[in-house]
């Protein structure tokens, strides 16, 4: 599917791979850690690193020669999935957290605890659906946007 949101769930969109990439962002590195805190199979969670080192999410750093054993470290490509793991954790927040957030964010500059906005990356402003419209970008291909609101429209410059 031609489609950017398919491309990036065909990689990081089971449930055990966005918790792993999850903890990988709360500094958990090893398998015997991952195990513990996520209580999967040893067998599931070697499938889920497996895959996301193929894809390039993750890599393995050898950290002890005898017996061989490895951390797995988020990668550039891993890193940037932070802004959809927060988004998918704030949405959590609102939406299915009845207790409250278990998590909270501190930003280390400032030290207040912060909610994460996308902004525009030009004038600063704070976007939303409504706020935003979408446009063919140069990947897309003819009839991608049939039976959407952008068929007919062109393409972005």
């Amino acid at each position: 599917m031609n489609c950017s949101v398919a491309q990036c769930l065909e990689i990081v969109g089971e449930w055990w791979s966005l918790l792993v990439i999850r903890d990988a962002f709360l500094d958990v590195h090893r398998f015997d850690a991952f195990q513990r805190r996520l209580g999967i199979s040893r067998n599931v969670l070697t499938q889920r690193l497996n895959h996301l080192v193929a894809n390039g999410v993750l890599t393995r750093v050898l950290y002890e020669e005898h017996p061989p054993r490895f951390e797995y470290r988020l990668t550039d490509k891993g890193r940037d999935l932070w802004q959809v793991v927060t988004a998918m954790r704030q949405w959590g927040d609102r939406w299915a957290a009845p207790a409250g957030p278990p998590v909270k964010l501190r930003h280390t500059s400032c030290g207040r605890i912060v909610k994460v906005l996308a902004t525009c990356s030009h004038c600063g402003e704070p976007l939303e659906a409504r706020s935003v419209v979408a446009l063919p970008g140069p990947g897309a291909a003819e009839g991608d946007f049939a039976g959407t609101r952008l068929a007919g429209r062109g393409r972005s410059r």
